[in-house]
């Protein structure tokens, strides 16, 4: 009687189906047919190629293409955020006159800077807009001093910093010292610190006034206002422009060119940009924004932000890398969102230590998607464990220091279901970036129905917008995404888009 065929549990050749790593078809030296194994995640047992596939299959759905008209449209919000920034400059003259703004793609939710998001207001793609962006706006700059810049540190946490006006002239001093805390000393000088919720109450206001002005007199083809939201120090507009929902997060920053003390020795490390980019493009400038630490003082504590640099960096990174990333953080956005104590910053951060870390050839494989995705689960699970995320600029500043072990191991938990089927939560944000999608597609299809106007319908005659800045504009929201746009705007003059996109001018 022949023996019975031994099944995979029985220690037959099948039973290395398990193994992390396919091995393709060969011989062993007793001449035995090996067969070949498909590429497995040991932890889930996921193909690695169906996660590929997965990761490729969000990333077309969650980067959107533009046509002309949503181009246009762009431009339109565009135009009207930097008019009413002006008409802002004009009530008290406390802006700059010549200032320049940081247009950065993704909301502040989205982690585009390091901010806390535990004050914010919950938006939805899809549900409540269609594009993001953050626009940091200096309410003062300090651009004529050459580096290292020495911020006073005493009072704050590391990667915070109080502002003192002594630093700026007497003409800043007294515009701004109604937006100030003030501190007597013992030798009867008075200093005036620059206070991040002051200076956000003045520029809500001053906002919210500009816009009931335009509102009394609109003309046609201007962008609805549809919603005008404090959120802590941010102001978050959403403005309705033919079909189109764009939420823009405005932040009042303190710009700096040349490089913090603080950070000074970064700088002196190996890092994944070097050969690629000058050290010139990632030390042009930094930024205070308004956030302040778990135990400072809100009223008078500023956060640095390298959010210049990152885009500099960001140039660097392979684009199986970025799309790992971004699948990643779409998981951690909905997993981790209550208690809101990790942000896609953190996760941002991450991604860079693992350039510094890992081989440049590794990562720019094109099918390692998968992997870095698992690594990038990995490297947060181990940081939320350990309750330490380094700030990649500021190393010796630990951006989970605040968390309580039972945070930290409630999100720890979270991640590792995760990571024991990401195939699954990879499928679960797939379908709701289609949701989001789908939303959008039928606003838009109602907005067609019911002749809503756009740029392009409204402006008429004379006023038709040139085709060739549509152009201009798909070119430049489709292939610079997330890249750094500087805009040159004079309060008198916001007819001519004056942009810049890293180095380009336009």
């Amino acid at each position: 009687m022949a023996a019975p065929a031994l099944s995979s549990r029985d220690g037959s050749v099948n039973s290395l189906g398990n193994s992390p790593t396919a091995t393709p078809s060969a011989t062993n030296n007793n001449n035995k047919i090996i067969p070949s194994y498909p590429e497995l995640d040991f932890r889930s047992g996921a193909r690695i190629e169906d996660l590929n596939r997965l990761i490729q299959e969000f990333s077309k759905h969650d980067q959107r293409e533009y046509d002309d008209q949503r181009a246009l449209e762009i431009h339109t919000a565009k135009d009207f955020i930097f008019s009413m920034l002006g008409m802002v400059q004009k009530l008290d003259q406390k802006l700059p006159v010549a200032n320049e703004y940081l247009l950065l793609s993704g909301g502040v939710r989205e982690g585009v800077v390091d901010m806390d998001l535990d004050e914010l207001s919950v938006y939805a793609r899809g549900t409540d807009y269609d594009m993001d962006f953050t626009l940091l706006v200096p309410a003062l700059k300090l651009h004529d001093r050459n580096q290292p810049v020495t911020l006073d540190m005493r009072h704050s946490a590391l990667c915070h910093s109080w502002l003192s006006l002594r630093l700026f002239d007497e003409g800043t001093i007294n515009k701004w010292k109604d937006c100030c805390t003030v501190v007597d000393h013992i030798n009867g000088a008075t200093n005036y610190f620059f206070s991040p919720t002051l200076v956000a109450d003045w520029f809500y206001e001053s906002i919210s006034l500009v816009l009931v002005e335009i509102q009394r007199k609109p003309q046609r083809g201007m962008p609805r206002v549809e919603k005008v939201e404090r959120n802590g120090t941010i102001i978050s507009v959403i403005l309705g422009v033919g079909s189109s929902r764009m939420l823009y997060d405005i932040v009042p920053v303190v710009s700096f060119k040349g490089w913090p003390a603080v950070a000074q020795s970064w700088l002196m490390e190996n890092h994944f940009w070097d050969g690629k980019i000058t050290e010139e493009e990632v030390i042009s400038g930094f930024y205070l924004v308004p956030a302040c630490s778990s135990k400072g003082r809100k009223e008078n504590e500023w956060r640095l932000s390298f959010a210049r640099s990152e885009v500099q960096l960001k140039k660097c990174i392979s684009a199986s890398l970025m799309q790992a990333y971004q699948a990643c953080k779409a998981i951690i956005i909905k997993l981790l969102s209550r208690p809101k104590a990790i942000s896609p910053y953190h996760l941002r951060s991450m991604m860079l230590w693992s350039c510094d870390r890992l081989p440049a050839n590794y990562l720019s494989q094109d099918d390692f998607s998968a992997h870095f995705l698992l690594g990038l689960i990995d490297d947060l699970q181990h940081c939320l464990v350990n309750k330490m995320c380094p700030n990649y600029f500021i190393p010796q500043c630990n951006m989970l220091e605040h968390l309580s072990d039972e945070t930290a191991m409630l999100h720890a938990r979270k991640l590792s279901s995760v990571r024991s089927d990401p195939a699954e939560h990879l499928r679960t944000t797939i379908e709701q970036a289609k949701a989001a999608n789908r939303l959008t597609l039928d606003l838009q299809w109602r907005g067609s129905a019911s002749s809503l106007p756009s740029p392009q319908s409204d402006a008429g005659g004379e006023n038709q917008p040139d085709d060739r800045l549509a152009k201009k504009l798909q070119q430049l929201v489709t292939e610079n995404p997330g890249k750094s746009i500087s805009v040159f705007i004079n309060p008198d003059d916001v007819t001519r888009p004056h942009f810049r996109i890293d180095d380009k001018f336009f």
